[in-house]
Formats: C-alpha cells, sequence, structure tokens
C-alpha cells in the first residue's frame, strides 16, 4: 500500500497512480467493447420480430398445450434407446478414459516428455468437441443410428473422466506407494495394492456423475440422426407437432431428474 509524504505528515493511498490508472484504463475497455459488441448485436438482429416475440410465444404455447398423452406410447422405445446410448456410451469412455489418465498423471505415466503430453493432448481434444458435433461427424462417417451416438457420448466422455481421474491420481498419498513399493512389489502390484484403492472411490463418483450427464446429452443426439428420443423430438418439429413436442419434453425432464436422483443415491452409497 502506497503512502504519500506531505510535509511532516504521511498520507495512506489505496493504490499508486500506476495501478489505479490501469484501473480506469481497463474500465474504459470495458466499455468500448460493451459499444463494439452492442453494436453487432444491432446489426445482425431484426428488432420487428423481437417486438413480436411475446405473441408469437403465445401462440407457440397454446398450440402446445395440452400435451398429446397419446404420443406417449411411441417413446418408450427411443427412450430406452437413449439410455443405452448414454449407458454404453458412458462405459466405452470409461474404458478408454482409464489408461489415458493413467498415461497423464506425473506420478504414474511412463513417460513424462511424449506419454504424457500425448495423452493430454487426447484429453483436451475430447472436451473441445461437443458431443452433439462428435454425433454429427459421426453420423457422416459410420451412418445414422445409435452406434454413431454411443462412439459420440465415449469420444466426449474421455475427456472428461480423464482430466479429473487424473488429478485424482496425482492427489494420492505418496507414502503408501512408497511403503508398498518397499516389500519387493512390481509395478502392477503397487498399483493393485497402492495406487487403485486410493482412487477407487473417486473413480466410481466420476463415472456415475459422467453416466448422470451423458443422459441429458444423449437426449439431443437424434437431432443429428444419432438416434434415441431426440430423433422423435426432431420428427416432431418438422411436422409443427407441439403438442407432442410438450410430451417429449415432459418425458425427457422426467428421465433427467430420476438419472439425478439414482446418481446421487449411487455417489453418496459409494462415497
Amino acid at each position: 500500500m502506497p503512502v504519500m509524504t506531505l510535509g511532516h505528515r504521511q498520507l495512506w493511498r489505496r493504490r499508486t497512480p500506476l495501478a489505479q490508472w490501469a484501473i480506469w484504463f481497463g474500465w474504459l475497455a470495458l466499455g468500448v467493447l460493451f459499444v463494439f459488441s452492442w453494436q453487432v448485436m444491432n446489426e445482425n438482429t431484426m428488432w420487428l420480430f423481437v417486438e413480436d416475440a411475446p405473441r408469437q410465444a403465445a401462440d407457440l404455447l397454446s398450440r402446445a398445450w395440452p400435451p398429446r398423452w397419446s404420443y406417449l406410447d411411441k417413446l418408450w422405445l427411443p427412450l430406452w434407446d437413449t439410455v443405452n446410448i448414454a449407458t454404453l456410451g458412458t462405459a466405452l469412455g470409461i474404458v478408454l478414459a482409464t489408461p489415458i489418465a493413467f498415461l497423464a498423471a506425473r506420478n504414474t505415466t511412463p513417460s513424462a516428455t511424449l506419454l504424457r503430453p500425448f495423452a493430454l493432448l487426447i484429453i483436451v481434444s475430447s472436451r473441445s468437441i461437443n458431443s452433439l458435433i462428435w454425433a454429427l461427424l459421426l453420423v457422416a462417417i459410420i451412418g445414422p443410428g445409435l452406434l454413431a451416438g454411443i462412439i459420440a457420448i465415449a469420444l466426449r466422455s474421455i475427456g472428461f473422466i480423464g482430466k479429473l481421474l487424473y488429478e485424482a491420481i496425482e492427489e494420492i498419498d505418496e507414502t503408501q506407494v512408497e511403503a508398498v513399493r518397499a516389500t519387493g512389489a512390481s509395478k502392477w502390484q503397487v498399483m493393485d495394492y497402492a495406487v487403485w484403492p486410493q482412487i477407487a472411490p473417486a473413480f466410481a463418483g466420476i463415472s456415475v456423475f459422467r453416466w448422470d450427464i451423458n443422459i441429458r446429452e444423449s437426449t439431443i443426439l437424434g437431432l443429428v440422426g444419432a438416434g434415441g428420443i431426440g430423433l422423435q423430438l426432431q420428427s416432431s418439429l418438422s411436422r409443427l407437432a407441439w403438442a407432442e413436442v410438450t410430451v417429449i419434453f415432459i418425458v425427457i425432464l422426467a428421465t433427467v431428474v430420476l438419472s439425478e436422483w439414482v446418481s446421487a443415491r449411487v455417489r453418496a452409497a459409494i462415497i
């Protein structure tokens, strides 16, 4: 904190003049950015449609209510497909992410200069691409269907599971590892008796949490042809069958709430 001398008195100042000017410059830059962003938004916005939005929303809601409950019978199989996409995709993601996490962790990787950067690149690449984009690419490569959705969920899960798991590996108690290693145990025995028991609760919690997230993400993969209830949603939207869309939204909401409850109970039992 700077102190200025005025005669025989010392005046306390919260910031130096340079720091104060830096703060003012930051606020000025923020204001300029806001004005620029507002201008860009105005150039690409038709305010006539924005003014008419409340009336359009009311009209859409009037056509979406009441829900067409007779359509519910056609949703059970797509909903089951959605759950399978999330479950199998999560399982495949776990299988692929676990060795990658051990390669990415500093204390378990065989090569910190070669394998660790490669593993981190895979994790970052997986987390950078949304599952919907993965599904779009896979539908173009292997065709529409559940397989594209399962692989898309798996590829997206690698980054999430791999990152959290390798961070959990790096936070283990190394004294336990040294104690097991001092007995003459091999690398695999050290992994089995010293490393894995410490990360097992985190591994289980991460896996269940990712499954819960994948339930939500898999509900929209059908919009690009990757199967599941999203395919029914796309069909209803294309036909402007808003009463059916309402039923689909209710089913998706109920499924997500149920998966959240199951995930919370499982994590509580494990941890």
